[in-house]
């Protein structure tokens, strides 16, 4: 399996590539040449015009062309240099950086790369596939989780688990639950920010094996309630509380719990009782006229 998937996913990025054939006959398409000059951006910025026609193989005018247009779209902004030393007059050297808005743009690219390498993989490998390859992503967080949850008292793991998923860029936070006792008795686990909430909407196979690590690392059942991935506002997951967990675990009657043979005490008892009904039938005074007991 572990093939199938590095194979899947290869094959959906080399698919997300424009063909050579495709590209203009200078070797690559203005919006492809457009794209590489943002990532540059992104990746090395702040960064100057200069060092990105270095980089990239362009004269100082193709440059500018490309950057005014992505300042234009509100996707890179200039910061000015601040001057280390004298080096004489002048104005200090124009330095370009990805805006939030640009950084968005890439992340919304990588959400439909991944929806369509995962789309991908549930057609050539079934729905099992993408399955295990959710819970594959999310067993890393829970091996770095477990030591830090499990350190902590069984009342405070749940806002132990919020800080280690805000560490991560989820926002979490933890509370009690709005119902004070019941089966819904127990902690609320909010999520605030969801990293994959537009693949998951497609694929929820991510928010089911980030709920079952949950249980996991917790050690109670879990349920979630709402995710940002189908419309909501908050991902929200229902936590058990412990000692409710300890109580239907071991059973606040003896007589409901399971017999060796497969029933239960309280059908005993019917059978007693049974016995018992058919012992006084059988002390009951015989008529012998008409045959039968009499009343």
């Amino acid at each position: 399996m572990k093939n199938v998937l590095e194979t899947t996913f290869a094959a959906a990025a080399r698919a997300a590539v424009p063909p050579a054939a495709a590209m203009s006959s200078s070797g690559r398409s203005e919006r492809d040449t457009r794209a590489r000059v943002a990532r540059l951006i992104l990746e090395h910025g702040p960064i100057t015009a200069s060092a990105l026609g270095r980089r990239i193989g362009l004269t100082p005018a193709a440059v500018r062309r490309h950057l005014d247009a992505l300042r234009a779209e509100g996707l890179i902004e200039i910061r000015r240099a601040r001057p280390q030393a004298q080096r004489g007059r002048g104005r200090p050297a124009k330095l370009f950086v990805i805006t939030d808005a640009g950084r968005n743009a890439f992340v919304h690219a990588y959400d439909d790369l991944a929806t369509s390498a995962l789309g991908f993989l549930a057609e050539v490998a079934g729905e099992e596939a993408v399955v295990e390859f959710a819970r594959r992503q999310i067993a890393d967080l829970e091996r770095r989780y477990l030591p830090v949850v499990r350190a902590a008292q069984p009342q405070q793991r749940v806002r132990v688990l919020a800080e280690a998923l805000s560490a991560d860029g989820y926002a979490a936070s933890a509370g009690k639950s709005p119902h004070s006792g019941g089966p819904l008795a127990g902690q609320q686990l909010c999520q605030h920010h969801c990293p994959v909430a537009h693949v998951a909407a497609e694929f929820p196979q991510l928010c089911e094996a980030e709920t079952e690590a949950f249980a996991r690392l917790l050690g109670t059942p879990v349920q979630r309630l709402a995710t940002i991935a189908h419309g909501d506002g908050v991902c929200t997951t229902h936590v058990t509380a412990q000692a409710l967990c300890s109580a239907n675990a071991t059973g606040p009657d003896r007589r409901a719990e399971p017999t060796a043979a497969g029933g239960r005490h309280e059908q005993d008892d019917s059978d007693e009782q049974d016995d018992s009904d058919e012992q006084d039938t059988t002390n009951e005074p015989i008529d012998e006229e008409s045959g039968g007991t009499s009343r």
